[in-house]
């Protein structure tokens, strides 16, 4: 059986980073979101569906979902971002799944955003990491890296989990309050043990 690493951590908390580090040294990735991406592409798996339920206006000119709007729509109205997930997570689950059993790595490294908020079962990861930072960082950060305001980023903020039932949730923290080099050292540390336990699996 594919030993299999959740990785998860708040928006803004460096979880890409992490995941980036793990695969230079060895571990194959599979990163839900870029899966989500994909999906919701132009021509992607989910677009008809996307399109049946919610009609032309989530779908961008260029074919592909119209990620703003859609934002703005989920997060007025429950529902819709309920339906919205009705398509995409089994998709996203079963592409996951695939690609996890499929690789050839020691361990896998499977990057779920919303690890804890979706109650992913132990028969799915064999082990929960958690990247954390403060919360004032993941604002700076998301505002840096995609333009929105400090209240848009509190309000994503505020759907996921908290982070202290986030880190209640952990097997393994990575702390990522400070800077790139002080991220790689925890994950070679993380990575030996990964190999350990996946060796004995």
């Amino acid at each position: 059986m594919t030993f299999i690493v959740g990785l998860t951590g708040g928006i803004g908390s460096g979880k890409s980073a992490a995941a980036t580090l793990f695969e230079e040294l060895g571990a194959a990735v599979v990163d839900t979101d870029a899966i989500a991406h994909e999906l919701t592409a132009p021509g992607g798996a989910a677009i008809g569906s996307i399109r049946s339920v919610f009609g032309d206006e989530a779908i961008a000119p260029n074919g592909a979902l119209d990620r703003a709007a859609m934002r703005r729509r989920a997060f007025a109205d429950a529902q819709a971002k309920a339906r919205l997930e009705a398509i995409l997570h089994p998709m996203i689950r079963a592409e996951a799944d695939r690609r996890s059993a499929a690789a050839r790595a020691p361990y896998v490294v499977l990057v779920v955003p919303l690890l804890v908020e979706s109650g992913v079962s132990g028969n799915r990861v064999q082990r929960v990491a958690v990247v954390d930072c403060p919360e004032e960082i993941q604002v700076a950060r998301v505002m840096s890296r995609s333009g929105l305001s400090a209240e848009e980023a509190r309000a994503i903020m505020a759907a996921q989990v908290g982070r202290e039932r986030r880190l209640a949730a952990a097997d393994d923290v990575i702390d990522n309050g400070g800077d790139r080099a002080a991220l790689r050292p925890q994950v070679e540390v993380l990575h030996r043990q990964y190999l350990e336990m996946a060796a004995v699996s």
